[in-house]
């Protein structure tokens, strides 16, 4: 054959495999009955689709079973069949789970992008015992499981293999008001026993781009996107049974507390959603794990309220459009959308000095919260939130007089988010916006909150070759609060800020300042498709950035740099399936030039044949660097160099036991930390699973910061008039994540989960800081100093200089021996589809030793033996579509 012929013969086939890979969808005649029976004639009577292929293990094979599915649709919703063959039906992976928990086992999912935007969409997953799972897409490649849509799905196993019937309600998707549509859809089938996957498009190993790939589905004609109305009233009644001090007027032991409350959903137009809630309760989520937390960053929750999580990518999406890989390297955590911020616990406490007795309410109660989310024009993603919290009051008793005191104003609180893309995603651009109002009626909170916190930002990305493997992709910020000139002194004196230090030269505390503003950005570049993968970024936080009246930040006043890479070898060689080896460097700097962190890293994963693996960390601080925040507003002082090992194993996920197990390691002459821990899951039927995760923490602070560590000293001229005392830290920790999952029906499940924790820290050898920016510490006791404890009164007391002019000082003995044990039962029953019942008993027991040894058996005995907090819950809620 001659080349021209070869060429032209190439051709022809990549054209008819294009042809191939646009899936036809028909018009029902008859009414399907959504049993997993395939009993229709629709079923039968055009051929379907059966050219899937592997993913995994053998990328680009064949399936080893074969796959059969079908597309059909009415005026109300898509209909997707199949019939998928096993030659060992006996052997078939029938998990039967709560919803979205896709463990590995058999599965079948179908893919859609209704937009035909190529960048998101949503997915539906049905496994052989009629489990379920949906979510969204979104970014291209990337997936999210808190959407929760409307829909039906069944199945059925049989001698064949098994089958699978889905019906998708138009109402649940949001696509263009055309006449003929034309959708993007993919489909995924998962046998469990092989760890195979088989899609009719995959994404390419070291390649990147999910949705983009999806083949057309045409043949929708004459379906018009519905603008239906969707209510979901509920009633709830919570009894809570705790143990209050004797003698507290506002609570005896036991409350009842009725509620009802309600959430819409309303299609405002073909491609935008409305959301709204009036008096949400939240009550049914899994209790926030306990954490000691001895630094001076806010503990980070995730959320877990479903109005919040819902569709909340195009907001947490922010700064991170094209890329798929985003390294960290020590930039600090900020996000400009934290929803926790709505509905927080109350802050107003601190204003009530001493009380006898105090009722506080747990969180502020939202009025009522709206979302919008959509599309408008040409391809623009848009979204809004608005909510507002009441005003909360707390009671309180001090001697004989009870009052009550405002402890939260009434708050408004608003995001904004618009982003395209361009030029079938290599380019894209985007804005995010926030603002809190608060209306106080007290003044006394205007010292603790700002009047009003707003922050916008841009962000944005663009390829930089037609493959899409290099991507540029970032963001800059602007925030901006307002408060009385105490809340913004007190701001600016905060952990997150510290302008107080007094050996900083770039920064300083205005008394006079009722407002502050700042920026913040951060670039990526990144190489993501290839064996050779490259990640480098650059990011810097102003000393007056805050956002943390909507958002999280854990500190500002940060220039921060890396870069890495790395190598990907993903083709079997008969002992790994899969390796990766790579590196980076990364530095930090505060505004002042102080270099304040700097790490050589190594990283390595490899999996094995039989799917077990493994992966590494190596990191190395290879010189001293400054810290500027140990002394919490105080001098500078030296971090020493330090090595990390951290190394982490895994088994195979498809079998009846799985294990993971843990190891990390940190060493400096300041600190010595180990961690340990293994996690185990057994699932002795289809049905049920156990899983435990115990871990043990060791660690040895030889500069640990504690309440009454800053002392005011005028004669302490070498450390700007204060004196500053670290003690010696020994800390150990020993916890473990309990749960059991027992799936009744695809609808009814119980879940346990329980969280006991044993922590003690023992302080020790304490050290005063002689000189700013130096190791130059006096260990107190020593040459003229001394310190000494008074039982009596539980105060170290100590003295600089013995019997010289500085005068000795006090503080409280630190420490501590911490228990906690708190877990809860949820059974939730979806009676129908979208509505439910849940059951919900929580329960918490708390113990506190002012002693510093773990002491195990005495630390179980006095946790069993400590009182138990109970909280009982029922919510009814029923789905009405109008």
């Amino acid at each position: 054959m001659s080349f021209s012929m070869r060429v032209v013969a190439f051709a022809f086939i990549c054209f008819c495999s294009v042809l191939s890979a646009q899936v036809n969808a028909v018009k029902l005649m008859q009414s399907v009955e959504v049993d997993g029976k395939l009993n229709e004639s629709v079923w039968k009577t055009f051929p379907p689709l059966t050219d899937l292929k592997q993913k995994e293990p053998n990328q680009g094979e064949a399936a080893t079973e074969r796959t059969e599915v079908w597309v059909a649709y009415d005026e109300h919703a898509l209909y997707v069949a199949a019939r998928l063959y096993d030659s060992s039906p006996d052997s078939i992976m029938a998990l039967l789970d709560r919803r979205d928990n896709l463990n590995t086992a058999d599965w079948f999912g179908v893919f859609l992008d209704p937009y035909r935007d190529k960048r998101s969409g949503n997915y539906f997953v049905i496994g052989p015992a009629g489990s379920i799972g949906d979510g969204v897409l979104y970014n291209d490649d990337w997936d999210d499981d808190d959407w929760d849509g409307v829909w039906e799905g069944h199945s059925t196993i049989d001698d064949k293999g098994w089958t699978v019937e889905i019906r998708i309600p138009f109402s649940q998707l949001r696509f263009q008001d055309k006449e003929q549509q034309v959708w993007g859809i993919n489909f995924r089938r998962d046998i469990g026993r092989k760890n195979e996957s088989v899609y009719l498009v995959y994404t390419p190993r070291m390649e990147s781009g999910y949705v983009s790939r999806f083949p057309e589905l045409v043949g929708i004609e004459g379906v018009k996107p519905a603008n239906a109305l969707e209510i979901l009233p509920f009633a709830t009644t919570k009894a809570e049974y705790t143990h209050p001090a004797p003698g507290n007027p506002f609570n005896n032991g036991s409350r009842y507390t009725p509620e009802m409350g309600a959430d819409v959903r309303y299609g405002l137009s073909s491609n935008l959603i409305l959301n709204a809630t009036v008096n949400p309760d939240f009550g049914q989520v899994e209790v926030d794990p306990a954490v000691v937390n001895l630094s001076d960053v806010e503990s980070f929750f995730s959320e877990k309220r479903p109005f919040f999580v819902e569709s909340a990518n195009i907001f947490t999406n922010f700064g991170q459009g094209g890329g798929r890989n985003f390294w960290n390297f020590n930039f600090p955590f900020t996000t400009p959308f934290y929803s926790r911020r709505i509905g927080r616990s109350p802050h107003g406490n601190d204003t009530l000095g001493t009380t006898s007795f105090l009722d506080m309410p747990f969180a502020s109660r939202i009025f009522g919260a709206g979302k919008v989310t959509g599309k408008l024009g040409e391809g623009w993603n848009v979204g809004t939130i608005h909510a507002v919290t009441s005003r909360e009051f707390a009671d309180f008793k001090v001697g004989n007089i009870r009052a009550k005191a405002e402890v939260e104003p009434t708050t408004y609180y608003g995001v904004g988010r618009v982003q395209r893309d361009f030029n079938d995603g290599r380019q894209g651009i985007g804005v995010l916006g926030t603002y809190t109002q608060r209306q106080f009626s007290d003044n006394v909170l205007q010292d603790g909150l700002n009047n009003n916190g707003s922050f916008v930002g841009l962000d944005g990305w663009t390829f930089l070759d037609s493959s899409k493997a290099w991507v540029i992709t970032g963001y800059a910020n602007l925030s901006h609060v307002e408060g009385s000139r105490n809340r913004i002194t007190g701001l600016q004196t905060n952990s997150q800020h510290y302008f107080q230090r007094p050996d900083a030269s770039h920064v300083s505390v205005d008394t006079n300042a009722t407002s502050l503003t700042g920026y913040a950005g951060r670039v990526y570049l990144i190489k993501q498709q290839g064996n050779i993968f490259f990640n480098s970024s650059f990011g810097v936080i102003d000393p007056n950035y805050e956002v943390n009246d909507l958002g999280f930040q854990s500190r500002a006043d940060v220039i921060n740099m890396h870069f890495g890479g790395g190598y990907n070898w993903t083709e079997p060689d008969g002992i790994f399936r899969r390796k990766e080896a790579g590196g980076g460097f990364g530095q930090s700097y505060d505004y002042q030039g102080n270099r304040i962190h700097l790490v050589l890293v190594h990283f390595g994963f490899v999996q094995f044949m039989n799917y077990y693996s493994i992966n590494w960390n190596l990191a190395m601080n290879p010189v001293e660097t400054i810290n500027n925040r140990r002394t919490r507003g105080g001098p500078l002082t030296i971090n020493q160099k330090g090595y990390e090992i951290s190394l982490n194993g895994s088994s195979d996920y498809s079998k009846e036991i799985i294990a993971e197990a843990f190891v990390n390691t940190y060493f400096s002459d300041d600190s010595k930390y180990k961690n340990a821990g293994f996690w185990l899951q057994y699932r002795p039927a289809q049905n049920l699973s156990f899983s435990i995760g115990p871990q043990y923490e060791e660690e040895r602070q030889r500069l640990q910061w504690f309440e009454g560590a800053f002392q005011p000293e005028p004669l302490a001229v070498a450390t700007f008039g204060n004196q500053y005392v670290f003690g010696q830290l020994d800390y150990r920790s020993l916890s473990a994540n309990i749960r059991m999952n027992w799936t009744l029906t695809p609808t009814l499940s119980l879940q346990l989960y329980l969280q006991p924790m044993i922590s003690s820290g023992a302080y020790s050898n304490f050290r005063q800081l002689v000189k700013p920016k130096s190791e130059e510490y006096l260990l107190l006791g020593m040459d003229s100093s001394s310190i000494a404890y008074d039982h009596s009164t539980g105060e170290y007391i100590y003295d600089m200089d013995g019997n010289g002019p500085i005068t000795a000082k006090t503080f409280s003995n630190p420490n501590f021996n911490s228990k906690s044990l708190r877990g809860n039962a949820v059974l939730r029953w979806e009676y129908l589809p979208g509505s439910a019942a849940y059951f919900v008993w929580t329960q918490n027991r708390n113990d506190y030793e002012n002693v510093g040894d773990l002491q195990l058996n005495r630390s179980v005995g006095r946790l069993f033996g400590a009182k138990a907090d109970n909280i009982f819950l029922v919510k009814m809620s029923y789905y009405f579509n109008m």
